[in-house]
């Protein structure tokens, strides 16, 4: 039941987060629809499926309607047509993959000197997607490792209180700890509840960029963390981040990429297991139930973080890069 209500709980935070209230929802004044012959949008590998395309314009079929189209797998069509007319506003096109993977249909409609685009997705067979490539034999005893060296160093944690951003039932925290060596630290914002207790906690891992942080607020009955992962305190003026961005950070994710030992998210992803080690340390905590979100590059910090640390009970990722 515990389990059931945080899960609960963090969903319904991310999608307040994430949530626009809008007076009236926007509408285009052309829209290009394609739609598969499938309701689940899937397939199995070989079988045929037709995507209907339709473009309107003021919801009427728009007749004489010029498009391109893209029909393949994703980002790798097979067939690539310009400049085909639709005279009726609508069409269909076939295709099929013979492995899983993911089908799209692209269609970009040309009009009155304006592009409009319209696509779908069918999953093929998308239980049977195997990874592209194969885990080094010493993959797993590198992370252990690497683990256990950053693990030597003492968390040192240090907490001070954001008066300003605190309220009647929550802390708020700017907090750092050390990582995976002396002086290497880990910033954030943590989020505790006032009312005396033991509570379930959320970290919230980074999209890519050097920004501040506000804190990953998901109400009163949980701890939230938001981490920063470039070693720097996350509540310094924006134009020192933009002086990050364009100078010593600068491509920070290609840094000694081809280098193990000192590729730059070696760092980032050991600074993701020691917040769950901080968080393990708060007196607040229940001790047991933390789970993980973030999206893009905090997608991918996700499931890296659930994949190297066993605590992990819940993952949320959304649309996660560095990933195949």
């Amino acid at each position: 039941m515990k389990k059931s209500l945080f899960l609960l709980c963090l969903l319904l935070g991310m999608l307040g987060n994430c949530a626009l209230v809008l007076a009236q929802p926007a509408q285009k004044l052309v829209n290009v629809v394609v739609s598969p012959d499938r309701i689940d949008w899937k397939c199995k590998a070989k079988e045929e499926v037709k995507f209907t395309v339709q473009v309107f314009k003021n919801e009427n079929l728009l007749k004489d309607v010029v498009v391109d189209y893209e029909l393949g797998p994703e980002y790798f069509p097979t067939v690539v047509k310009k400049d085909v007319r639709l005279a009726d506003g609508k069409t269909t096109l076939k295709a099929k993959m013979n492995e899983p993977g993911f089908l799209r249909c692209r269609v970009t409609a040309k009009v009155d000197g304006r592009k409009y685009e319209g696509m779908a997705t069918v999953g093929v067979d998308e239980t049977r997607i195997r990874p592209t490539t194969v885990n080094p034999e010493d993959f797993d005893a590198f992370w252990t490792g690497a683990i256990a060296e950053a693990r030597k160093q003492p968390l040192d944690p240090k907490m001070t209180l954001l008066p300003e951003r605190c309220t009647s039932t929550q802390n708020v925290y700017h907090v750092s700890f050390q990582n995976e060596r002396p002086g290497s630290r880990i910033y954030g914002i943590l989020i505790v509840p006032k009312k005396t207790g033991k509570y379930p906690a959320v970290l919230q891992v980074p999209g890519a960029g050097i920004r501040p942080y506000n804190g990953f607020d998901l109400g009163e009955d949980i701890i939230t963390l938001e981490i920063g992962i470039h070693g720097v305190p996350v509540t310094m003026p924006q134009e020192v981040y933009n002086n990050l961005a364009a100078g010593a950070l600068n491509g920070y994710n290609a840094m000694n990429k081809n280098n193990r030992d000192t590729h730059y998210y070696k760092r980032v992803y050991l600074g993701c297991v020691r917040a769950v080690d901080f968080l393990y340390s708060l007196p607040e905590f229940d001790g047991n139930t933390v789970g993980v979100t973030g999206g893009s590059q905090g997608g991918a910090l996700s499931i890296v973080t659930a994949g190297l640390d066993p605590r992990i009970k819940f993952l949320a990722a959304f649309y996660p890069a560095l990933c195949d």
